[in-house]
């Protein structure tokens, strides 16, 4: 049986902008906090018996997993070299029937700073383009827009100090920036989305309570590592935001080798359901995206209710 253990905790809160539904994709990674609050994180956290026995800090594990940069950081190092992906996107109606697909292959290269993105083969069914061949669906629209690079993109690194806060004019670049949020720094305040309030804010007072926390080890794809998981409480799992948050971090290093989202939100003007799974790989030195699972259904008041799965695949 789990041992609950209370660690008492320096949390400092960051800013955090969310709607992820939007889109694709979708850790309790976090960047470096900007301020102290003095808050203090006093909830209990399950150990399963191995990871008991070894003596864990679990201090020094949260401390660690609030300062990691290592999931964000394997996003951005996409931007600096060249991969062949296949992107298989399908759109359901309320009976989950396909209305619209597409299945690309696609191929990202990098000369001299810039990188371009060729569409080798593409595939569509359905309305999935518009005449102009524009996407039609927004989840589809943003996805390009994170990955796809029609004209050259240059001088671009893979340093994260400051790059979170980053935040470009226009709609699509408020869009990446909230989702940027949402995937690489979850937990924190929402700011900005009517009727979120708090409830985003998973370590903090009022919040935190409603949430079961658990470290256990196991291994994943053949390393050994450290999995944090956190669930609503029974009888919460309607007044939460995060149905399941669950992140493997590789003992060795702490680097982020996969993450499983589940979030739902309903409100009068806007609702979402969405899953995704993320897996990364060490490639040489670095360690890059292999692979993004997503699954959702969202609505915004005067938009089409969008139902989208995609899978994508990365090979370096």
């Amino acid at each position: 049986m789990p041992r609950l253990v209370k660690p008492y905790l320096g949390f400092r809160k960051t800013q955090f902008c969310f709607l992820f539904c939007y889109a694709c994709l979708l850790s309790i990674h976090c960047k470096a906090q900007k301020k102290d609050t003095g808050s203090i994180f006093d909830q209990p956290v399950a150990l399963d018996t191995f990871v008991l026995k070894s003596g864990f800090d679990i201090n020094a594990f949260i401390r660690r997993v609030r300062a990691d940069t290592t999931f964000y950081k394997s996003f951005k190092s996409t931007h600096l070299v060249s991969y062949s992906a296949v992107n298989d996107f399908k759109v359901y109606d309320k009976n989950d029937g396909v209305i619209a697909s597409m299945h690309s292959n696609t191929r990202q290269d990098v000369s001299r700073g810039c990188r371009t993105t060729k569409i080798i083969d593409q595939q569509t069914t359905g309305d999935f383009l518009k005449g102009n061949s524009d996407y039609t669906y927004y989840t589809a629209e943003l996805f390009a827009y994170l990955f796809f690079a029609k004209e050259p993109i240059c001088n671009e690194t893979d340093i994260v100090a400051g790059a979170m806060d980053e935040h470009g004019k226009g709609q699509m670049e408020k869009s990446k920036y909230e989702l940027k949020q949402l995937m690489f720094n979850p937990g924190a305040k929402v700011s900005g989305v009517p009727f979120m309030g708090d409830r985003t804010s998973i370590f903090d007072p009022g919040e935190a309570e409603k949430y079961d926390f658990k470290i256990m080890q196991e291994q994943y794809d053949g390393q050994d590592c450290f999995v944090f998981k956190i669930t609503p409480k029974p009888g919460y799992e309607h007044a939460v935001i995060y149905d399941e948050l669950t992140t493997w971090f590789r003992k060795n290093d702490y680097s982020i080798l996969a993450r499983d989202y589940s979030l739902s939100y309903h409100t009068l003007i806007y609702d979402f359901d969405v899953r995704m799974k993320v897996r990364t790989k060490q490639v040489g030195d670095k360690l890059y995206p292999t692979s993004i699972d997503y699954s959702g259904n969202w609505h915004v008041l005067t938009k089409k209710r969008e139902r989208v799965k995609f899978n994508v695949t990365f090979t370096y």
